[in-house]
């Protein structure tokens, strides 16, 4: 008789599978899409008796959603999610190729190797190992498997809730990326960030329009000139710094690891110390812009009508209106800024039962570990969700060496993540679902 393999045997080759399925998200449908991957999920829910529907959003962009059946039906139901798509990968700066998928030295590396096939794998391999064995979850669980968040989910979580808005009913409560990770402190003790809030998004295009004409010419109405000097001055701005009370928990947290008191006057002195996670955190205590892309002219002796720029800006809980008043005061009046990408920035309470079963499921596997709340620099399809009510965090548990450079592993060349790390997390989250 052959013996049934557990979700730590399984989830090593559910997330090479994905790896090697190249979801590159270009923005702009140029790329493969995920139908492939959303069919291999699909395929790997029915086969433990779950009825995943796959949703098309746009020609080849699909994401998968199933719900299973928990042991109370009278309980809200809990959203587990992840998405499907990877931002692309260049070859040739790899060690490995970015989609082989390739096993080296306690690692699996490969595109989406942390962002985030490995939490979809873990869900994947957890669920079918409860179902197999008949192990339901205490209350209904929804999962969903999405489209484009690497775009900003407008053809994956967004349009599921705009759409079909009936596949989350009940749910009240989700998880997500970005989160649970492991930050060794002195002692031998480890804090989990949990992520309870994260930033707003404002991906802006930046057009100026001037005068055309003959590159010789004196011209003091140039585009390329002012869109230029516009990026220059968003580029140099410095934010001041807002302490959130995420943060502010955080820093608080972390200082108390490190037996050092924490400064709320200079808060970027609790940073310094936390390695490769400090580029997340410092980004956290301010609103950030960043310039990422410039367009403009055809021709070396040709002055263009118009030039065209893009930022990617990020904004605090709480501090929009201050982060759009300041981009308009830098951008002055010749140049017009229309949104990319616009959403909201979240926030939660580090509390209550759900807070609760993450700490439990974490100590049970890792004796050191205290569970942190963090704010997340960047953006997460929790968004989308949270537009239907749903209180959102991201806990996708894993265990880390101290010396990873885990945050450049997103949107990073050589992407890869620790075997031991996906089996660590495999346990948690299926402790974590006997007690959510």
């Amino acid at each position: 008789m052959t013996e049934r393999r557990t979700a730590e045997d399984e989830v090593v080759e559910l997330c090479r599978d994905l790896i090697r399925m190249d979801t590159s998200n270009y923005g702009d449908h140029s790329g493969p899409g995920e139908r492939v991957a959303a069919e291999y999920v699909a395929d790997k829910l029915a086969e433990v008796g779950l009825e995943p529907r796959v949703v098309e959003s746009h020609p080849g962009r699909a994401s998968v959603v199933a719900r299973v059946e928990g042991v109370d039906p009278s309980r809200d139901a809990l959203l587990l999610h992840g998405h499907l798509d990877v931002v692309p990968a260049q070859a040739s700066d790899w060690e490995v190729p970015p989609f082989s998928g390739e096993v080296r030295d306690g690692f699996l590396w490969g595109r989406g190797a942390v962002d985030m096939k490995d939490m979809d794998a873990m869900i994947l391999a957890v669920l079918r190992q409860r179902l197999m064995e008949g192990r339901r979850p205490p209350r209904d669980v929804v999962l969903a498997f999405l489209a484009d968040e690497e775009a900003g989910g407008a053809w994956g979580a967004r349009y599921l809730v705009d759409e079909h808005p009936e596949l989350f009913e009940g749910c009240t409560e989700a998880v997500g990326e970005v989160g649970g990770f492991s930050l060794t402190v002195p002692g031998d003790r480890r804090l989990y960030l949990i992520e309870t809030a994260e930033k707003g998004m404002a991906w802006l295009r930046l057009t100026a329009t001037g005068t055309a004409g003959h590159g010789s010419m004196v011209n003091p109405d140039n585009a390329v000139t002012a869109v230029a000097a516009a990026v220059a001055r968003l580029g140099e701005h410095r934010f001041p710094v807002r302490l959130t009370k995420t943060v502010r928990a955080f820093l608080e947290r972390v200082c108390e690891a490190y037996g050092v008191a924490f400064d709320p006057e200079n808060p970027e002195e609790s940073v310094k110390g936390l390695g490769s996670a400090s580029r997340m955190i410092a980004a956290t205590l301010r609103n950030t812009v960043n310039p990422t892309v410039l367009d403009a002219g055809y021709k070396t002796n040709v002055i263009p009508q118009e030039a065209v720029a893009q930022v990617d800006g990020r904004f605090l809980p709480g501090y929009e209106a201050e982060f759009f008043a300041t981009v308009d005061e830098l951008l002055g009046p010749d140049v017009r800024r229309d949104f990319v990408h616009h959403d909201v920035a979240l926030e939660t309470e580090f509390d209550g039962a759900l807070i609760e079963a993450m700490e439990a499921a974490l100590t049970s596997e890792d004796p050191a570990a205290v569970a942190v709340p963090y704010c997340l620099s960047g953006g997460t399809d929790a968004k989308s969700f949270s537009r239907l009510g749903i209180r959102c965090f991201g806990f996708s548990p894993l265990l880390l060496p101290p010396d990873l450079d885990f945050s450049g592993m997103f949107h990073g060349i050589n992407e890869r993540v620790p075997l031991a790390g996906l089996r660590f997390g495999v346990r948690v989250l299926d402790r974590f679902l006997d007690q959510a």
